[in-house]
């Protein structure tokens, strides 16, 4: 294994329960390995392989350059049983903007493909979409709160329990009226550990898996509630196709965030969803895009 840099040793010295979720290993220069839990049964969760793939190719840039934009696609289900290697392309390395591919590999196939573009910062002028009035985190409810006892242990041992997650009633004051044909959903969420204030690609990487947790659940929400307000077995058969984010403005993932989401579409087997990340102080700070295959169960599982 090659020497820590000063990022990854404070990355290694976090041991916050979320924190533990970006470790990976550096094999060499370019090779990182790491392990994810199940989203699903016998499946890694997705949300977590794309950002342990985004803290490998931020491993091979300078802290002087951050992540502004990231896309990947999903190949092969992950299996959550065997660990994820991760081979960093250095696509470009320019005067502002660097470029790196990721193609995350297990037991010789390829499972995700990941790009992502990083810059240094420069002065320009900032303007961006107001956050919608409604109830801050405070004022709702933890979703696992209602959850009895064996699900939130399950939980726990899923690798879910280190997040928070409360969900703006879609009849609250200052929720948006809704679209015909377009569901929306609106969720204050945060890593439920604190994370290092001097390493915001972890922060970056952080919201990655945050972003997966509910994004792709919207396009199916015509049809039923998400995973984490789900009470019946799921009609649909979904899992992400592909992920797309763009960071515009620092936050923290250990602070409460708002993604408000919505789906403008579903057909053919796939559904698109659209989010937004804003912060406490009403500024718009990431946006996300999710296709996700959606099919219709022939038979709802126990």
């Amino acid at each position: 294994m090659t020497e820590l840099t000063e990022q990854e040793r404070r990355a290694t010295d976090t041991v916050g329960p979320f924190a533990e979720l970006l470790l990976i290993e550096r094999l060499d220069e370019n090779t990182f390995r790491g392990h994810c839990h199940a989203g699903a049964p016998m499946r890694a969760f997705g949300g977590q392989v794309a950002a342990q793939a985004l803290v490998a190719a931020g491993r091979t840039v300078g802290t002087d350059r951050a992540v502004h934009s990231l896309h990947g696609y999903f190949l092969v289900a992950g299996d959550p049983a065997h660990p994820i290697d991760y081979r960093v392309d250095q696509v470009r390395q320019g005067s502002s903007y660097a470029t790196r591919r990721v193609t995350a590999m297990q037991k010789g196939e390829a499972v995700f493909t990941l790009s992502a573009s990083f810059k240094r910062p420069e002065r320009a002028t900032d303007r961006h979409r107001e956050i919608p009035s409604m109830p801050g985190p405070e004022e709702l409810p933890d979703v696992f709160s209602s959850w009895d006892e064996e699900a939130r242990a399950a939980l726990a041992r899923s690798g879910f329990g280190a997040l928070e997650l409360r969900f703006v009633p879609p009849d609250a004051p200052g929720v948006p009226p809704a679209v015909p044909g377009m569901p929306q959903q609106f969720v204050w969420l945060r890593t439920g550990s604190p994370l290092p204030a001097d390493d915001p690609l972890l922060h970056v990487c952080a919201l990655t898996y945050l972003s997966d947790l509910t994004l792709a659940s919207t396009a199916g929400l015509h049809l039923q509630p998400n995973f984490f307000q789900r009470t019946e077995p799921p009609r649909l058969l979904m899992a992400s196709l592909d992920h797309a984010m763009w960071f515009h403005r620092p936050f923290r993932a250990d602070e409460w965030l708002l993604f408000a989401q919505r789906s403008p579409s579903s057909s053919d087997g796939r559904g698109l969803s659209l989010g937004e990340f804003y912060d406490r102080e009403g500024r718009l700070v990431a946006s996300a895009v999710q296709e996700a295959l959606i099919r219709e169960r022939l038979v709802a599982p126990r």
